[in-house]
């Protein structure tokens, strides 16, 4: 009996969305169609295989305009992710979602400063764990109860260090992207 789903695990969209895209595309080809988003990847069902063509975009709260706006441009909306990051397909042929750089940079502007600022509240919550851990090995007021504290800290310091990654790696990837987008349009 052939399975019915598989999960296919992303690169990062910060870092590999048109590799996502064109790995999507290619098990669209094989049969295996986008069904919805998974933990860090993707829900695949087994279907007649397809040509087609997937496209990311994001936004928050997006509204019917929003989507009908797509769909005049031949986009249909196959997924979403927590009401944030949507996925669009399109027969060969139909026109990219963004075409131009000037659209692209600011796609990417707009989630590098969403990341940014997740990354640098991780930073200041990371170092005020720091602070406290070292208050608490400084200060006698809790020799009774010193290890557990210290425990706690130490858990919740990693808890933010998880974070961190989880909003520093996507900012650092789509700073890249801008950057390297703004300076193709330089040359």
């Amino acid at each position: 009996m052939m399975k019915k789903t598989k999960y296919v695990m992303s690169g990062g969209l910060a870092f590999d969305e048109e590799k996502d895209m064109a790995k999507l595309e290619r098990l669209a080809r094989k049969g295996w169609i986008f069904d919805r988003f998974a933990f860090m990847g993707y829900t695949l069902r087994k279907a007649e295989s397809q040509e087609v063509q997937y496209s990311l975009d994001y936004r928050k709260n997006a509204d019917s305009d929003y989507f009908a706006y797509f769909e005049e441009a031949g986009w249909t909306r196959v997924g979403s992710s927590a009401d944030y990051i949507h996925l669009f397909s399109a027969p060969p042929g139909i026109a990219p979602i963004y075409s131009d750089r000037e659209t692209t940079i600011e796609k990417y502007e707009t989630e590098k400063k969403a990341m940014g600022k997740g990354a640098f509240i991780m930073i200041l919550v990371s170092l005020l764990f720091i602070a406290a851990h070292y208050l608490v090995n400084k200060i006698t007021l809790f020799n009774g109860i010193q290890a557990t504290v210290d425990i706690v800290l130490t858990i919740l310091y990693c808890i933010s260090l998880i974070g961190l990654v989880f909003t520093g790696m996507p900012y650092l990837g789509y700073l890249y992207r801008v950057n390297k987008l703004r300076k193709i349009g330089r040359r």
